[in-house]
């Protein structure tokens, strides 16, 4: 998979910008706050019609604009795919696939990305949900009803918990919504699961290739005993749900569930987390990023587009060599830095360099 232009209309602050890339290394050159994210983030977005920094589409409109546009040109199993996304200030999405109007699911299944930004380096010391979102958007790219999963789920929790909050309580209700928890939250406990086992294995290599005597695990951790099978999980959640009854109805909200969860990465069988040093934890996750695009290669058949922003300003000449050797000629790379003092002369010889100032590319 390749992506042959991107054209970016009244996107953040990119009123006009185009863009042609080349087909292995592209790196974008520009100081903060110029747009340089900006054209990456866009690029995620066709992936996965979400940004990693809000949750608002309207702010992916231009100041004082009224609709934003998203352009690409894409070349996929030697056929070219042209993908056309719009929204506007009333809310109003367009997904046009070669110009034919194009479903959110089938316009999602086209473009696949990893995205490794400087947000990710903080992947263990952030939050639970942190990490539950990094997950989340992982499994999306290769199990594309896993997004119609969460929206359910998260739809039947929201009515548990207003209906917590009511002072007249009906219990029958709640016993309702507890048997579609179990449902519905099984699925996507066992689907993380199952994702974990696969990018474990394939992360664990890239770990040792960089440590040379460490061994990383990591745990899908739930508050309850989870099972191997969706049935199991299933049974465990609902046995939980009502061991934790009392509970939820005196906080007034759901306790029990994959919004709940969270994933414990070890090195050497003790908990990164709280053991390991930065550095360590950064192998981790360059690790897992570089994990993820082996998966997606292996699932969908054609390599992901590789997206770095900012990251090698973050990485020590280690990780930095590691991470540049390991791209290969299939995986289309766009880099964001500041300037290009990172790169070795080698590595520079065949990038396609784009500088960009105040939301424009420049000569």
């Amino acid at each position: 998979m390749k992506l042959k232009s991107l054209k970016l209309k009244n996107y953040r602050n990119c009123e006009n910008v185009e863009l042609e890339f080349c087909d292995f290394k592209n790196l974008i050159i520009g100081k903060n706050a110029q747009g340089k994210t900006n054209i990456l983030e866009s690029i995620y977005f066709l992936s996965n019609l979400k940004s990693v920094r809000t949750s608002n589409n309207i702010d992916l409109i231009k100041f004082g604009q009224e609709k934003t546009d998203i352009n690409a040109l894409l070349e996929k199993n030697n056929t070219e795919i042209e993908m056309s996304f719009s929204y506007d200030d009333e809310k109003k999405k367009s997904f046009l696939l070669n110009k034919v109007k194009s479903t959110q699911k089938d316009f999602k299944e086209i473009l696949k990305t990893v995205l490794f930004s400087t947000e990710d380096l903080m992947l263990l010391r952030g939050a639970p949900e942190d990490r539950r979102k990094w997950l989340d958007r992982a499994i999306s790219q290769i199990y594309p009803l896993y997004d119609e999963r969460l929206s359910k789920y998260e739809k039947i929790r929201t009515q548990k918990n207003n209906l917590l909050k009511e002072e007249k309580f009906d219990k029958n209700l709640f016993e309702v919504y507890n048997e579609q928890l179990a449902i519905a939250g099984s699925n996507i406990i066992f689907l993380r699961k199952k994702y974990l086992s696969e990018i474990e294995q394939i992360a664990q290599q890239k770990h040792f290739c960089i440590s040379h005597d460490e061994n990383l695990k990591i745990i899908y951790s739930s508050k309850f005993e989870l099972g191997e099978t969706v049935e199991e999980i299933s049974e465990n959640y609902k046995k939980s749900l009502e061991e934790n009854y009392d509970e939820e109805i005196r906080r007034s909200q759901a306790l029990i569930g994959p919004h709940r969860d969270d994933i414990v990465f070890f090195i050497n069988e003790k908990d990164a987390t709280k053991f390991a040093s930065q550095g360590q934890q950064r192998t981790i996750v360059l690790s897992l990023k570089m994990a993820e695009i082996d998966i997606i290669k292996d699932k969908s058949g054609t390599s992901p587009i590789l997206l770095l922003d900012d990251v090698l300003a973050e990485l020590d000449d280690l990780r930095q060599n590691y991470l540049l050797s390991s791209i290969d000629k299939e995986t289309q790379t766009i880099i964001t830095s500041i300037d290009t003092l990172l790169f070795t002369e080698e590595f520079l010889k065949d990038v396609k360099i784009f500088k960009i100032k105040d939301g424009k590319i420049i000569d």
